[in-house]
């Protein structure tokens, strides 16, 4: 298998557990503060992955030089999932996810800017296709509230989410330093839990941990494993051996993910009508990534 087959299959895995997130964490959005939820998860993630690192036979290395790179990623990371919960607050996941498939068009943009990545008249394409599917859901099929800028406060406070975490993608890569790609993503993930810990301090100590339901615990459990953990190393695996516009071209699957984990969960599809804007989205993937 090629660098960048390898590369592709981190980012299914990502989408995957990307897409479970937002059906679970709009479940329990309003049960816990998403300060506290994050600082929890991005913990456990650092426990588990420090674990993953020690069994790999990788070296942690505990020098403070070049840290500086692990501090904004990691504190992008952490703002980026903040967001994300605090927009689930007032979106549905469907509309959140949505909101994502925007990154790709920013992260291209960060891509040249830092990296001099060119987008092709075919990438051009595929990301102003995308785009028009991703506005299509997220103002539900409806003109005139596309027409009068009728944007939900969840999803207007994820795009600012979504706007730093396409700047994490070609950033990750341009300060990269040949680290190995666990070793790399524990720091990033050792600095956003000090940076959701420091801005969720008063959520943490005012939350009743021992009447949260069983829900919001099996919520920080996935999002710190899989969500966390697992997707934040597939996103920098693959962002070391494709564009940054190839690697954000897999938000796209993310809607059409989340209806499957809200079928799974209970959940009711969406509109015929606003499934249209996801088919313009799997277009748009396609048209990425052929090479």
């Amino acid at each position: 298998m090629t660098p960048a087959m390898r590369g592709h299959l981190a980012m299914l895995i990502w989408a995957a557990g990307v897409a479970g997130s937002f059906s679970l964490g709009q479940r329990v959005a309003n049960e816990i503060s998403p300060l506290a939820l994050n600082a929890v998860r991005f913990w456990l993630a650092v426990v588990l992955l420090g674990a993953m690192v020690r069994v790999s036979g990788d070296r942690i290395n505990p020098r403070l030089g070049g840290h500086w790179r692990y501090a904004i990623l990691g504190a992008i990371f952490a703002f980026y999932f903040i967001t994300m919960f605090e927009g689930l607050k007032t979106a549905s996941s469907v509309s959140i996810a949505a909101v994502l498939t925007l990154t790709p068009i920013m992260s291209a943009a960060f891509g040249w800017l830092l990296l001099r990545q060119l987008v092709t008249a075919r990438m051009a394409l595929a990301l102003a296709l995308g785009g028009i599917g991703a506005l299509w859901v997220i103002f539900r099929a409806d003109i005139e509230a596309f027409l009068a800028l009728d944007l939900g406060r969840g999803e207007l406070i994820f795009f600012f989410g979504c706007l730093a975490h396409a700047f994490y993608t070609p950033f990750g890569r341009k300060v990269n330093r040949g680290e190995a790609s666990l070793v790399y993503t524990f720091w990033v993930l050792v600095y956003a839990a000090c940076v959701a810990s420091a801005a969720g301090l008063l959520a943490l100590l005012e939350t009743d941990w021992s009447g949260l339901s069983p829900l919001v615990w099996v919520t920080i459990g996935y999002t710190a494993l899989i969500a966390t953990a697992m997707t934040a190393s597939a996103l920098l695996y693959a962002a070391m051996r494709l564009p940054s516009a190839k690697v954000m071209a897999y938000t796209y699957l993310t809607p059409s993910l989340v209806i499957v984990w809200e079928l799974a969960l209970g959940g009711q599809p969406p509109a015929a009508l606003v499934l249209a804007g996801f088919v313009l989205t799997v277009i748009a993937l396609l048209l990425l990534l052929r090479e």
